[in-house]
Protein backbone atom coordinates (compact mmCIF):
# COMPACT_ATOMS: atom_id res chain seq x y z
CA UNK A 1 0.00 0.00 0.00
CA UNK A 2 1.31 3.44 -1.10
CA UNK A 3 1.97 5.91 1.90
CA UNK A 4 1.48 9.73 1.03
CA UNK A 5 3.82 9.98 3.45
CA UNK A 6 6.66 8.11 2.41
CA UNK A 7 6.20 9.40 -0.85
CA UNK A 8 6.64 13.37 0.61
CA UNK A 9 9.92 12.25 2.45
CA UNK A 10 11.12 10.75 -0.40
CA UNK A 11 10.28 13.68 -3.49
CA UNK A 12 12.11 16.14 -0.25
CA UNK A 13 15.11 13.84 -0.49
CA UNK A 14 15.43 14.11 -4.35
CA UNK A 15 13.98 18.19 -4.48
CA UNK A 16 15.16 20.82 -2.44
CA UNK A 17 13.69 23.92 -4.81
CA UNK A 18 10.95 25.35 -2.95
CA UNK A 19 8.92 26.08 -6.01
CA UNK A 20 9.56 22.61 -7.47
CA UNK A 21 8.27 21.38 -4.32
CA UNK A 22 4.96 23.65 -4.10
CA UNK A 23 4.43 22.69 -7.60
CA UNK A 24 4.12 18.76 -6.66
CA UNK A 25 2.15 19.85 -3.73
CA UNK A 26 -0.26 21.58 -6.03
CA UNK A 27 -0.37 18.69 -8.52
CA UNK A 28 -0.86 16.53 -5.70
CA UNK A 29 -4.10 18.56 -4.48
CA UNK A 30 -5.36 18.02 -8.38
CA UNK A 31 -4.76 14.89 -8.01
CA UNK A 32 -6.57 13.74 -4.68
CA UNK A 33 -9.50 16.45 -6.22
CA UNK A 34 -10.01 13.49 -8.88
CA UNK A 35 -9.62 10.59 -6.68
CA UNK A 36 -12.34 12.10 -4.49
CA UNK A 37 -14.46 12.56 -7.55
CA UNK A 38 -13.77 9.10 -9.28
CA UNK A 39 -13.74 6.63 -5.65
CA UNK A 40 -9.89 5.90 -6.24
CA UNK A 41 -7.20 5.85 -3.61
CA UNK A 42 -6.64 8.74 -2.56
CA UNK A 43 -3.01 7.65 -1.20
CA UNK A 44 -2.00 6.33 -4.26
CA UNK A 45 -3.13 9.50 -6.30
CA UNK A 46 -1.55 12.03 -3.72
CA UNK A 47 1.92 10.34 -4.38
CA UNK A 48 1.68 10.06 -7.58
CA UNK A 49 1.05 14.24 -8.07
CA UNK A 50 3.91 14.29 -5.56
CA UNK A 51 6.38 12.44 -7.14
CA UNK A 52 5.87 13.21 -11.11
CA UNK A 53 8.49 15.50 -10.68
CA UNK A 54 11.05 13.49 -8.52
CA UNK A 55 13.72 13.43 -10.93
CA UNK A 56 13.26 16.68 -12.42
CA UNK A 57 15.89 18.66 -10.47
CA UNK A 58 18.39 16.70 -10.89
CA UNK A 59 18.02 15.59 -14.28
CA UNK A 60 16.21 18.16 -16.42
CA UNK A 61 17.26 16.77 -19.65
CA UNK A 62 16.09 13.12 -18.89
CA UNK A 63 12.99 14.15 -17.53
CA UNK A 64 11.07 11.75 -16.31
CA UNK A 65 13.04 8.37 -17.53
CA UNK A 66 15.39 8.84 -14.35
CA UNK A 67 12.37 8.59 -12.14
CA UNK A 68 12.29 4.85 -13.53
CA UNK A 69 15.31 3.74 -11.46
CA UNK A 70 14.26 6.39 -8.55
CA UNK A 71 10.66 4.53 -8.24
CA UNK A 72 11.60 1.24 -9.03
CA UNK A 73 14.54 1.38 -5.78
CA UNK A 74 11.34 2.86 -3.74
CA UNK A 75 8.78 -0.68 -5.07
CA UNK A 76 6.51 1.37 -6.87
CA UNK A 77 4.73 -0.54 -9.54
CA UNK A 78 4.93 -0.68 -13.07
CA UNK A 79 1.55 0.82 -13.64
CA UNK A 80 2.47 3.95 -10.99
CA UNK A 81 6.09 4.51 -13.10
CA UNK A 82 3.78 4.41 -16.21
CA UNK A 83 1.68 7.13 -15.42
CA UNK A 84 4.45 9.34 -13.95
CA UNK A 85 6.15 8.57 -17.62
CA UNK A 86 3.55 9.76 -19.21
CA UNK A 87 3.16 13.07 -18.21
CA UNK A 88 6.26 13.55 -20.36
CA UNK A 89 7.65 11.20 -21.95
CA UNK A 90 6.95 11.06 -25.79
CA UNK A 91 5.46 7.48 -26.85
CA UNK A 92 4.30 6.76 -23.16
CA UNK A 93 0.57 6.01 -23.84
CA UNK A 94 -1.63 7.21 -20.76
CA UNK A 95 -4.12 4.34 -21.04
CA UNK A 96 -5.25 4.73 -17.26
CA UNK A 97 -7.57 7.35 -15.27
CA UNK A 98 -4.25 7.93 -13.23
CA UNK A 99 -2.19 8.61 -16.05
CA UNK A 100 -4.74 10.78 -18.08
CA UNK A 101 -5.74 13.10 -14.62
CA UNK A 102 -1.93 13.65 -13.84
CA UNK A 103 -1.26 14.61 -17.90
CA UNK A 104 -4.08 16.89 -17.08
CA UNK A 105 -3.27 18.09 -13.29
CA UNK A 106 0.39 18.42 -14.50
CA UNK A 107 0.01 22.04 -16.45
CA UNK A 108 -3.12 23.30 -15.65
CA UNK A 109 -2.29 23.43 -11.65
CA UNK A 110 0.93 25.32 -12.03
CA UNK A 111 -1.77 27.67 -14.20
CA UNK A 112 -4.03 27.83 -11.29
CA UNK A 113 -1.43 28.33 -8.90
CA UNK A 114 -0.29 31.62 -11.23
CA UNK A 115 -4.13 32.96 -10.88
CA UNK A 116 -4.15 32.66 -7.41
CA UNK A 117 -0.55 34.81 -6.77
CA UNK A 118 -2.11 37.48 -8.92
CA UNK A 119 -5.09 37.65 -6.82
CA UNK A 120 -3.26 37.91 -3.06
CA UNK A 121 -4.08 37.53 -0.51
CA UNK A 122 -7.44 35.98 -1.47
CA UNK A 123 -5.69 33.12 -3.48
CA UNK A 124 -8.07 30.74 -4.75
CA UNK A 125 -10.91 32.23 -2.52
CA UNK A 126 -13.74 33.45 -4.32
CA UNK A 127 -11.61 32.23 -7.13
CA UNK A 128 -14.27 32.13 -10.71
CA UNK A 129 -13.91 30.21 -13.81
CA UNK A 130 -14.67 33.08 -16.33
CA UNK A 131 -11.53 34.94 -14.30
CA UNK A 132 -9.04 31.68 -15.00
CA UNK A 133 -10.29 31.54 -18.69
CA UNK A 134 -9.82 35.18 -19.13
CA UNK A 135 -6.65 34.96 -17.93
CA UNK A 136 -6.33 31.42 -20.00
CA UNK A 137 -6.70 33.10 -23.00
CA UNK A 138 -3.83 35.40 -22.10
CA UNK A 139 -0.79 34.04 -23.62
CA UNK A 140 1.17 36.47 -22.18
CA UNK A 141 -0.15 35.54 -18.63
CA UNK A 142 2.50 32.63 -17.69
CA UNK A 143 3.42 31.55 -20.72
CA UNK A 144 4.93 28.76 -20.31
CA UNK A 145 1.89 27.04 -19.55
CA UNK A 146 1.01 25.21 -23.16
CA UNK A 147 -2.47 26.30 -23.90
CA UNK A 148 -2.83 23.62 -26.43
CA UNK A 149 -1.52 20.62 -24.30
CA UNK A 150 -3.65 22.11 -21.55
CA UNK A 151 -6.83 21.89 -23.39
CA UNK A 152 -6.37 18.65 -24.99
CA UNK A 153 -5.02 16.77 -22.15
CA UNK A 154 -8.72 17.72 -20.58
CA UNK A 155 -10.54 16.41 -23.34
CA UNK A 156 -8.60 13.18 -23.03
CA UNK A 157 -10.05 12.97 -19.61
CA UNK A 158 -14.02 13.49 -20.83
CA UNK A 159 -14.07 16.53 -19.65
CA UNK A 160 -14.83 20.21 -20.95
CA UNK A 161 -11.85 22.84 -19.65
CA UNK A 162 -14.84 24.98 -17.25
CA UNK A 163 -15.23 21.31 -15.96
CA UNK A 164 -11.54 21.01 -15.08
CA UNK A 165 -11.13 24.47 -13.37
CA UNK A 166 -14.20 24.48 -11.11
CA UNK A 167 -12.97 20.84 -9.78
CA UNK A 168 -9.26 22.77 -9.41
CA UNK A 169 -10.36 25.82 -8.02
CA UNK A 170 -12.36 23.41 -5.01
CA UNK A 171 -9.71 20.56 -4.54
CA UNK A 172 -6.70 23.24 -4.45
CA UNK A 173 -8.76 26.05 -2.56
CA UNK A 174 -9.51 23.19 -0.04
CA UNK A 175 -5.55 22.15 -0.09
CA UNK A 176 -4.36 25.54 0.42
CA UNK A 177 -6.23 26.15 3.32
CA UNK A 178 -5.13 22.62 4.67
CA UNK A 179 -1.69 23.16 4.57
CA UNK A 180 -2.07 26.66 5.91
CA UNK A 181 -2.93 25.53 9.29
CA UNK A 182 0.63 23.98 9.41
CA UNK A 183 2.59 27.13 7.62
CA UNK A 184 3.17 25.32 4.42
CA UNK A 185 1.39 26.83 1.26
CA UNK A 186 0.84 25.99 -2.20
CA UNK A 187 1.43 29.54 -3.06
Amino acid sequence: MIQREEAWALLKDHVKSERLLKHCLAVEAGMVTYAIINGEDRDRWAAIGLLHDVDYEAYPEEHPLKSIDILKAENYDDQFIKSIQGHAADGVPRDTLEAKVLYACDEMCGFMVACALVRDPRGFEDMQVKSVKKKFKDKAFARAISRENAEAAVLEMGLTLDEHIENLIVGMGKRELELNTTGASLL
